[in-house]
């Protein structure tokens, strides 16, 4: 079964000073290496900070658009990560070990297979 894990947090790589902002991606390297070496990597990656984000909303068949995200929030999502894995349980095993889950939050949803 594939999952995505939506990485959240307050504050991304931009907005960190340079020795954390390596230190995390060296983390986010390792647990990628990891996930990789077990068999359950389908794709990952960053995002673009929130300022670059633009909402599209279609009403009445007008089409709008907004600059950043659709949501006032403070944890955003900043990057993505797909894996396989058997069950939800084994997803959720996986969750806690990103790297960013020690200060935001994973969401996991499972994908629709057609």
């Amino acid at each position: 079964m594939k999952f995505l894990c939506l990485i959240c947090a307050e504050k991304v790589m931009e907005q960190m000073s340079d020795a954390d902002a390596k230190a995390h991606f060296d983390e986010y390297a390792r647990f990628t290496a990891d996930v990789r070496d077990s068999g359950h990597f389908v794709d990952c990656n960053r995002l673009q900070p929130p300022a670059t984000a633009t909402t599209v909303r279609v009403r009445n068949d007008k089409v709008s658009t907004t600059d950043g995200p659709f949501a006032e929030t403070k944890e955003l999502i900043g990057g993505v990560f797909f894996t396989e894995l058997p069950d939800l349980d084994e997803a959720i095993r996986l969750a806690a070990l990103v790297p960013a889950a020690e200060y935001g939050s994973m969401e996991i949803r499972p994908l629709v297979e057609h």
